[in-house]
């Protein structure tokens, strides 16, 4: 049973949770290196085991809605047991499966799971954290994930061609059932009193704010940006005639830089206000898409890949934390369509940006996304000093 719902206030998220995150991460990340060899070994074209990851991706991010809604009704703690669960046993699933369109269900149900967990892990924070530290907290959680990124991307390549893909999809199913079962002990946070209100109340509180529509759009057109955009590295590196596992090694850089700038972030919160994390942020974003515009090579996408994760522990971080206040009596609502808004953003930009990138255009694609970084940058910062000023 989970613990009682008591008061909590923290400074830092339990060890647990950062574990939950980097489980999570990892299992997101661990498939696009295996996909030629899940083709090979199923027997089908390349283009067709793609299918394993986007439909665990579209899983992953239309599922945060109902998440969120479920974890402000029923609790926090609950919904992460119940998802990682879930997780766990798709995840086995995932790893016996014959044949793809069994596998791409499989992987399906994962991403719908695995989907809660630092959306979740988010709003816990935001419940038992002070404003004052918050970012600081969630920089913590930030940090796990990307370390989970981090050896994805770096590890999960390896161990498939080593040993077996079917072992990748295994250690992290085997970890979420852990997690769950670490996470029985955690506190439940208090949340309003829900009676009479249900689902209604939290979509209305959450969709008729005019400041959460406008985090929610920030997140839209940052998704866009980063995480559509992004993706293409690796393909731009290989258009060149390297090798994919010399440029997966090279996108690496993303998840070690960003699991150092979040440090970083983590030191300056408290700092510098957020407009200015955002503006920093905005730069290096900025900065990393114009260097490969410019210029697609080993040396660039890694200083690329470096300069994105800071973009994203900077601006990223600072937004997360608007987004855990702006409707606080429905934080788990609000962090849902967040991550949603995010990862929808990044879905329609990596589909539009696939024609450019069929034709061998990665300097146009690059150079689109670092003149797309400004305009977002620029209404973030405004907008974050403006609402603070009214919120003071």
């Amino acid at each position: 049973m989970t613990a009682p719902a008591l008061p909590v206030s923290l400074t830092r998220p339990p060890p647990a949770l950062s574990v939950a995150g980097f489980v999570s991460s990892f299992d997101r990340f661990a498939v696009s290196p295996m996909l030629v060899l899940i083709a090979a070994d199923l027997n089908v074209s390349l283009s067709a085991s793609v299918a394993a990851a986007s439909g665990y991706y579209l899983a992953y991010g239309l599922t945060q809605p109902l998440w969120g809604v479920l974890s402000d009704r029923f609790g926090r703690v609950r919904v992460m047991r119940v998802a990682l669960f879930g997780a766990a046993l798709a995840g086995l699933v995932s790893a016996v499966m014959p044949e793809l369109w069994a596998l791409v269900v499989a992987r399906v149900v994962t991403g719908a799971c695995f989907g809660a967990v630092i959306p979740t892990g988010l709003t816990y924070v935001g419940d038992t954290v002070e404003q004052s530290v918050r970012q600081r907290a969630l920089t913590d959680l930030m940090a796990a994930a990307a370390l989970g990124t981090a050896l994805a991307t770096g590890l999960s390549g390896v161990v498939a061609g080593l040993l077996d893909w079917r072992v990748a999809f295994t250690v992290p199913a085997v970890c979420a059932l852990a997690c769950a079962l670490s996470l029985r002990s955690l506190p439940e946070p208090p949340r309003p009193d829900t009676a009479g209100h249900g689902v209604r109340r939290y979509l209305g509180a959450v969709l008729g704010h005019r400041w959460a529509l406008l985090v929610f759009g920030l997140a839209f057109t940052e998704g866009a940006i980063m995480l559509g955009a992004m993706p293409f590295l690796a393909p731009a590196l290989q258009h060149t005639g390297l090798a994919a596992a010399v440029a997966g090694l090279a996108i690496t850089a993303y998840g070690l830089g960003l699991w150092a700038f979040a440090k970083l972030v983590k030191r300056l919160s408290g700092r510098w206000p957020a407009p200015v994390l955002m503006g920093v942020g905005g730069v290096q974003l900025c900065a990393g898409f114009a260097i490969v515009a410019v210029h697609v090579s080993v040396p660039t996408v890694a200083a690329t890949a470096l300069l994105l994760g800071g973009g994203w522990s900077f601006l990223h971080s600072s937004l997360q934390t608007w987004a855990t206040s702006v409707v606080p009596e429905a934080r788990g609502t609000s962090i849902a369509f967040f991550a949603s808004a995010l990862f929808v953003g990044s879905a329609v930009a990596s589909w539009a940006a696939g024609f450019l990138a069929e034709q061998g255009r990665y300097g146009l694609l690059f150079g689109i996304a670092a003149a797309a970084a400004i305009p977002l940058t620029a209404v973030a910062v405004l907008t974050k000093r403006h609402y603070a000023r009214l919120h003071a």
